[in-house]
């Protein structure tokens, strides 16, 4: 049990709060209100185990490069404090549980669980070839609220591909920032990522268009469903206030709110923005 707890305290199980949101309101705008109880406790359930194979699968890859940063030196895998097994273990469990419960939902849903997993473990291996890494965390993430259409609908709909592309531009941004703070670590290491490449002021540009293409793909989310309305622009005004403020508190020359602007805020973005949709189809 201990070991158990030491992996989900390593893999921060808590940040499935990014992917979560955005499968929950692409379910809601699939439904046009109220899903399925029994739609949407096994898309929460997938949702936490597909996320919870990700990081573990990413520490196992990651062992080797983790053990030598100064940020990451001290996570179990690297360190020693957990075995390789135990995580291969935990993969293993957490792929058959997300399998397990696409299946219990549709035939899309099963046809497509594996891709799903193909493509959340190749992000692990994207930093050792190209500095587009960070779009294939942001494809990672934005199977979420394809998925969360999949899941009431057994379809894939264009709303749920547009909320897609708004997770993926929201994950750019957001790593982007996030990696800056390796800067110096990815470049003696071989590693390949936005801000090692063109230096923190010209990433963080970036970082600022691709949240701006975000809310561009919002928008369309709106004209596109027939069930949002006034609530959700409230909502959508909201989240570019927050993603004004992120990148007003992180600056070049001072990358010290690094973990508030991609924790704290971001956690806010997702979470406000599905209680605006929810609401919004709702009403």
């Amino acid at each position: 049990m201990r070991s158990f707890l030491l992996i989900l305290r390593d893999i921060k199980i808590e940040h499935t709060l990014f992917a979560m949101p955005f499968a929950l309101m692409s379910a809601f705008l699939a439904a046009g209100g109220m899903p399925p109880g029994r739609e949407i406790l096994l898309l929460v359930i997938a949702v936490v185990f597909a996320r919870s194979a990700a990081m573990a699968f990413n520490r196992i890859a990651d062992a080797g490069f983790d053990s030598s940063n100064p940020r990451t030196y001290g996570r179990p895998l690297a360190s020693g404090r957990a075995g390789r097994g135990l995580y291969i273990f935990f993969v293993a469990a957490t792929s058959a549980g997300f399998i397990f419960c696409a299946r219990l939902l549709n035939p899309l849903a099963f046809l497509l669980s594996p891709v799903a997993l193909a493509v959340i473990f190749f992000y692990s291996f994207t930093k050792r070839f190209t500095v587009w890494s960070h779009f294939f965390l942001g494809l990672a993430l934005s199977l979420a609220p394809i998925g969360g259409w999949v899941a009431v609908r057994g379809e894939i709909g264009p709303e749920s591909v547009a909320l897609g592309l708004a997770v993926l531009f929201w994950l750019v941004g957001l790593d982007i920032i996030y990696s800056c703070q390796d800067i110096e670590y990815d470049r003696k290491a071989g590693l390949f990522s936005i801000p090692s490449r063109l230096g923190v002021e010209r990433a963080l540009r970036l970082s600022s268009l691709s949240h701006i293409v975000m809310l561009c793909f919002l928008a369309i989310v709106w004209f596109l469903s027939p069930y949002l309305g006034a609530v959700y622009l409230v909502g959508l005004a909201l989240t570019a206030a927050f993603l004004w403020y992120e990148h007003a508190i992180v600056r070049p020359d001072d990358l010290n709110k690094v973990n508030v602007a991609f924790f704290n805020l971001n956690g806010i973005i997702s979470v406000g923005l599905m209680i605006f949709v929810i609401a919004d189809t709702l009403i």
